[in-house]
């Protein structure tokens, strides 16, 4: 599996036609999404090289047709059980802060809209918790709830750096 979003050097006009699409994924049985315009490409599970002294939610890298992109699982991120890669596996491409980085999920869902007016604002638990600080909204759709993410709020700005620096020494 293999899709690209061509999403460099967008007009206003592609911007807003992607204004309220998300990409949904499935990470430990619960239903994410992220903003259409944030995603590369989209691409199977594949070798990953372990990079000694990465954070344990960072994989490690992969070599993406000659680019080197440090790889995140979700799940570990999340604080979720770690679980064995399958068929279903997929790897989110995004650019942070623009740099590449791949989003490990279990399983990518749908591009789907969701309207404003369906996009309700995330629980305020307390002002420590860690999920809220990357959870812009929940979106309502039929019959699923989605946790809409700010993939740029994922890693923390020290986090991203450190991640960064490492993948650039490589």
């Amino acid at each position: 599996m293999e899709e690209e979003f061509n999403n460099s050097g967008l007009s206003s006009q592609n911007i807003a036609e992607m204004d309220g699409k998300y990409l949904t994924f499935w990470t430990d049985q619960q239903l994410f999404g992220v903003p259409i315009a944030d995603v590369v490409q989209i691409v199977g599970i594949q070798q990953i090289t372990v990079i000694p002294d990465f954070p344990a939610y960072a994989k490690g890298i992969i070599n993406l047709r000659g680019t080197i992109i440090p790889v995140i699982d979700i799940r570990l991120r999340f604080r979720k059980p770690e679980t064995q890669y399958n068929e279903r596996t997929c790897i989110i491409v995004s650019n942070i802060h623009e740099n590449a980085v791949g989003l490990i999920v279990d399983a990518v869902d749908e591009v789907t809209d969701i309207d404003d007016s369906s996009i309700s604002l995330p629980p305020k638990m307390s002002s420590k918790d860690q999920h809220a600080s990357f959870l812009t909204g929940i979106g309502k759709l039929e019959q699923k709830i989605v946790l809409l993410l700010d993939i740029s709020k994922i890693l923390s700005e020290n986090e991203f750096e450190l991640l960064a620096q490492e993948t650039a020494a490589i």
